[in-house]
């Protein structure tokens, strides 16, 4: 199998830098010790796939801190690669995030392209199979998804075919923040021929309500 580049899309855990609509309701204080906990569980997830191999390697693209602290950080945590996101809405962040990734130095020379995964930082149940089911499906398709319950996705996954160049097909014309992102990415997909394959749904933690499963957080 490809081992795929890993991306993990993160937020700054610090009050009022992060899970805006959860702090209206627990406070920014606790809504960013939420945040750390959840960022810290899906960078041991992806530490772990990186030690085994199943993975080609792994970064942080990160929002709302400098890239000086945001680097300290990183090193602090024993993560090798951080960036940070670019301005504007989720889609130009996603696409940028991928064309770093294909522009790096490690792989630019390489003729095949590199199978990539985005993955947010929001996801309490994420566990290494997750991922290892997305590098599977991807030797068969050209899209994977991991779906949630609230019409967004927690993981997206391309093939080569589709990061050389980086597609623009499911960055652009989406209505981003809606229930409808799922639905409008899979019916891209189907105009446009392309094999994909649904993960499991899971729930993102955005709201009080996504707690109840979670009070030990």
């Amino acid at each position: 199998m490809q081992k795929p580049i890993l991306i993990l899309m993160a937020r700054w855990p610090a009050p009022y830098r992060c899970k805006k609509r959860l702090s209206k309701n627990v406070g920014p204080v606790r809504a960013s010790y939420i945040q750390k906990s959840l960022t810290m569980h899906t960078v041991s997830v992806a530490k772990k796939l990186k030690e085994t191999a199943l993975i080609s390697e792994f970064k942080i693209a990160m929002e709302g801190i400098g890239p000086s602290l945001a680097y300290k950080w990183a090193k602090s945590i024993g993560v090798k690669t951080i960036s940070i996101q670019s301005a504007g809405v989720l889609g130009l962040k996603l696409r940028k995030e991928l064309i770093k990734a294909q522009t790096n130095k490690r792989f630019i020379l390489q003729k095949k392209a590199r199978s990539t995964i985005v993955i947010g930082t929001d996801v309490p149940s994420l566990c290494e199979i997750d991922i290892i089911n997305a590098i599977v499906a991807l030797n068969q398709k050209e899209l994977v998804i991991g779906p949630a319950y609230d019409g967004g996705y927690w993981l997206m996954g391309l093939s080569g075919s589709l990061v050389k160049p980086v597609t623009t097909l499911f960055f652009n014309g989406i209505k981003w923040g809606s229930s409808s992102v799922l639905e409008e990415t899979l019916s891209k997909a189907k105009v446009q021929g392309i094999k994909y394959e649904l993960l499991q749904y899971k729930n993102d933690l955005d709201n009080i309500k996504d707690l109840s499963p979670w009070y030990e957080i």
